[in-house]
């Protein structure tokens, strides 16, 4: 799990290369959220519109990455017979995650939209198999929220792309309460409360973006699952978005805006970032 443009992308690549994991090539599964909320024909249909996209690219003679676009066409046909059920079967969901994967392997699901799941569901999560773990990951609240508004904006109007007005009128609307997705995902505070009181606190690792994305800053979350240290150098951080400056006058209100996320955050993580005093 994660914030919303917390990294989450990047992470799932960096992790999807190390030997001792084994991911499917689908990042954001949407499964438990999906279903619990009734919207198992959206995804399916979002997964039947990827694997014509990716036929597409197949049937155009490009040969390259032949292998890896196959497995992403099977992928989604075996996980659109899953979503097929209608129903969260958790037996069903880890023996997917597992297909083909070797002993001992670490598997996950890289889906920042479960980090605003209930707390029964989150339960049911906890106890999928008798060793889960969740990571979840936290970055600066405003920079956080500049880097949503900035997706969003360009989302919205994907011909002009995130132009500075667009994406302050965003911002400005956020803080006055009018986008209540975007100030959901980065309600640190409702969120941890939920993630701590579901679940066991030896299965919850919280990670920090900034500390994340440096040389070395992996090893907790590797000690985390249990895996080898990664060692060398890395890709950037994906999706990263246009780079528009935030004006200083609406980053002082997004700040005290979000001050609750921050003491939130410092209370769980118990310190404050460096990153994020600086």
């Amino acid at each position: 799990m994660g914030a919303t443009k917390a990294g989450t992308s990047w992470l799932f690549r960096v992790l999807s290369d190390h030997p001792q994991t084994q991911f499917r090539t689908i990042k954001e599964l949407h499964y438990f959220d999906s279903l619990s909320a009734g919207k198992a024909d959206r995804e399916i249909a979002a997964h039947q519109a990827a694997i014509s996209r990716m036929e597409v690219r197949i049937g155009s003679g490009d040969g390259s990455n032949l292998a890896y676009r196959s497995r992403y066409v099977a992928d989604r046909l075996e996980y659109i017979e899953l979503l097929g059920r209608r129903e969260i079967d958790t037996d069903a969901y880890s023996a997917f995650l597992s297909n083909g994967a070797p002993a001992g392997a670490v598997l996950g699901d890289f889906t920042p939209a479960y980090g605003l799941l209930p707390a029964d569901i989150l339960g049911q999560m906890a106890i999928l198999t008798d060793d889960v773990r969740f990571l979840y990951v936290l970055r600066d609240p405003v920079e956080r929220l500049w880097s949503h508004v900035r997706m969003i904006a360009a989302r919205r109007a994907p011909d002009d792309g995130a132009t500075p007005d667009r994406a302050v009128r965003i911002l400005r609307r956020t803080l006055r309460g009018e986008e209540e997705e975007i100030a959901r995902r980065g309600a640190y505070g409702d969120i941890l409360r939920r993630l701590t009181g579901a679940l066991p606190a030896d299965r919850l690792h919280l990670a920090v973006f900034e500390e994340m994305v440096r040389p070395g800053g992996l090893t907790g979350i590797c000690s985390a699952l249990d895996i080898r240290p990664i060692a060398g150098e890395r890709t950037k951080p994906a999706h990263v978005g246009p780079p528009l400056p935030l004006p200083e006058a609406l980053r002082s209100d997004a700040k005290a805006w979000l001050e609750p996320e921050y003491r939130a955050a410092a209370e769980a993580l118990g310190r404050m970032p460096d990153a994020w005093s600086r």
